[in-house]
């Protein structure tokens, strides 16, 4: 079950790779993550130093938690091995191409997120996904009467 999903960028963006990492938290990050307070509408990850971050990501502050300078928008590594991380490097070097979260999980107790290698679209482009998906919808619609 997704604790957060990036369903706008399936929009903005044709996504051409998916890949899964872990996220480096805190304690209290991942209390407030369980009780579905993260929003990753504006987020998007950056390679640094050979290392994966995850940028922008506010993950509200847990209610008990008693730390009073936290801050909900810090950068938040990601983890990655050194032979994911050169493959992402080298797939984003192109222009136009970054990494945007899809969705935020817990995956036996871990939290991931599933990053997808992105190239933004153009209007054209969007009005063509929103085309296809209505005529999509209209023949399954027929199809379920004949069924």
């Amino acid at each position: 079950m997704a604790v957060a999903k990036n369903r706008k960028a399936y929009y903005q963006y044709e996504i051409i790779d998916e890949i899964e990492a872990g996220i480096k938290l805190t304690g209290a990050e991942v209390k407030s993550m369980r009780d579905n307070r993260v929003d990753i509408k504006h987020s998007y990850a950056k390679i640094i130093n050979n290392e994966a971050y995850l940028l922008n990501t506010h993950i509200n502050p847990y209610k008990q938690s008693s730390d009073e300078d936290y801050n909900p928008k810090r950068d938040r590594k990601l983890l990655l091995k050194k032979k994911e991380i050169k493959l992402l490097k080298k797939k984003i070097e192109n222009k136009g191409v970054t990494l945007v979260p899809l969705k935020i999980y817990f995956k036996r107790g871990w939290a991931k997120v599933k990053l997808g290698v992105a190239r933004g679209k153009t209007k054209k482009d969007k009005r063509d996904t929103l085309r296809r998906r209505v005529t999509e919808r209209e023949m399954d619609r027929e199809r379920k009467k004949y069924i």
